[in-house]
């Protein structure tokens, strides 16, 4: 790790910190804080995807769909009007439209095809995301001249590195430049995810073996056709499935890779020096 103790980290001149946690449990939260002081670049994974590397295809999913309307057609075709993504830190719902989810056309499902094509390309997306955050760090300083820097990722970051390779080159490139920090919610916690996600299912990406697993799983179980799915009813039977399958992912990763802060010191943390105290804690901690 690039800081062997609390010491190291509260002496550094330069703090660079990596957040990773299923959502909803502070990583954002604390992202925000930090940017607020204005001595914090705040690098997000999900909004450089959903700008640099999918941005065209969201613009193009509304614009298909758009098309499907003679009156927006006609618009869009003489270029009356213009469509495109307004997509921001706060609010990533343009890419999770894109994502979709698998089932029932007549319902906004995706025919499977599509739906692991669209996947594909997130991987793909989230990848290429992770591995520019070093050109980031460089340009925040270069550029802007911030002293600290702060990465927040998205939930599936497990899905696509092993933790148990010490080569692998997504966590290799990440822990080189930062401090890994898993932030580890309790069994309360994750009924709490999943109670928000059961009134708002929203659509995730899943590694391909496991996403392919548990579709077939869904269709045997429920003795359904691939087309006539509720979508927003699959995404809900396999987020419990998915949170379960991610912990003990985060788990090595926070293990062989970085830190594990507890969800409830995240929550008292109101300013900078206590969100540096907690990171120096977890240091002392681990050893």
């Amino acid at each position: 790790m690039i800081y062997k103790s609390a010491s190291d980290w509260r002496n550094a001149p330069q703090k660079r910190v990596l957040f990773f946690a299923m959502s909803g449990l502070g990583k954002t939260y604390l992202s925000k804080m930090l940017r607020e002081t204005g001595d914090w670049f705040h690098y997000s994974i999900d909004y450089r995807i959903g700008t640099r590397y999918m941005g065209e295809k969201i613009a193009d999913n509304a614009k298909r769909e758009a098309m499907k309307v003679p009156f927006l057609r006609d618009l869009l075709r003489s270029n009356s009007i213009y469509i495109g993504s307004n997509i921001s830190f706060d609010d990533l719902k343009p890419m999770s439209s894109y994502l979709g989810k698998p089932g029932d056309p007549a319902l906004g499902g995706l025919e499977w095809d599509e739906y692991t094509r669209r996947q594909d390309e997130f991987q793909d997306a989230e990848v290429a995301a992770l591995l520019d955050t070093g050109h980031f760090i460089d340009r925040s300083v270069a550029l802007y001249q911030y002293p600290h820097f702060v990465c927040d990722t998205g939930g599936s970051i497990c899905e696509w590195v092993d933790a148990d390779d010490p080569n692998d080159p997504v966590l290799s490139e990440l822990a080189s430049k930062t401090l890994m920090v898993w932030i580890k919610g309790t069994e309360a916690h994750t009924a709490e995810l999943i109670r928000r996600f059961d009134q708002e299912p929203k659509p995730m990406s899943y590694d391909p073996a496991f996403l392919l697993a548990t579709w077939q799983a869904y269709l045997a179980e429920f003795n359904v056709a691939p087309d006539r799915v509720n979508p927003d009813d699959f995404i809900r039977w396999a987020f419990a499935k998915a949170l379960a399958h991610r912990q003990p992912r985060y788990q090595a990763m926070a293990d062989k890779w970085g830190i594990t802060v507890p969800q409830h010191a995240v929550e008292n943390v109101k300013d900078t020096e206590g969100f540096v105290s907690m990171i120096a804690d977890a240091l002392e901690m681990r050893g």
